[in-house]
């Protein structure tokens, strides 16, 4: 079976971590914050880990 190539959208949007998580950055955070409560914007700023059955799917696209 061929080698998959990395997909290029994937990989510029999560990293992996040193022991193996996938952590990607949290969505709505770029403009309209006027509405947008403090709490919800300061959430918005940490980073998320990835779980579940996507995360197969992620890794298959890392060619991890």
């Amino acid at each position: 079976m061929p080698k998959l190539k990395t997909h290029k959208g994937t990989a510029k949007r999560i990293k992996i971590s040193g022991t193996g998580k996938l952590i990607r950055e949290r969505a709505y955070g770029n403009h309209i914050l006027a509405k947008k409560s403090k709490a919800r914007k300061r959430n918005m700023k940490t980073a998320s880990s990835i779980n579940g059955k996507i995360r197969k799917n992620v890794k298959t696209a890392l060619g991890v």
